[in-house]
């Protein structure tokens, strides 16, 4: 069977979106894995989760991505929360057309303009 270990993310500067993505998740770089082309970023904590990789990329940023990230928070007041820490960190807030009538989700950019969303399962 096969799982998903690594999800590899472009980037315009691959050191800009190490500084954003280690402060965001909390992850550390690999060891031997940070290029100015390349880098991998896992979990502090073995185990805890996919690495993320950031490639050097020039293809330009989707308004509508196909695929993006779901960063899940515990509840209203810690989505609220994550996002306020996020934009602190670099990360924009995405005046987004989709959204529906009652989102559960919050649409921000990173500082490279790849889009991912800040979901509160409770809602």
């Amino acid at each position: 069977m096969l799982e998903i270990r690594t999800i590899v993310l472009g980037v315009g500067d691959v050191r800009r979106a190490i500084a954003f993505w280690t402060r965001a998740l909390g992850y550390v770089p690999r060891e031997g894995e940070v290029r100015d082309d390349w880098a991998v970023l896992e979990p502090a904590e073995a185990g805890a989760g996919a690495a993320l990789a950031l490639d050097l990329s020039v293809s330009p940023v989707q308004e509508h991505p196909r695929v993006h990230f779901d960063l899940y928070a515990r509840d209203t007041a810690d989505q609220a929360a994550e996002v306020e820490r996020l934009v602190s960190l670099g990360a924009e807030r995405v005046d987004w057309d989709l959204y529906p009538e009652d989102p559960d989700f919050v649409v921000l950019a990173d500082p490279d303009g790849n889009r991912f969303c800040v979901i509160d399962p409770t809602h």
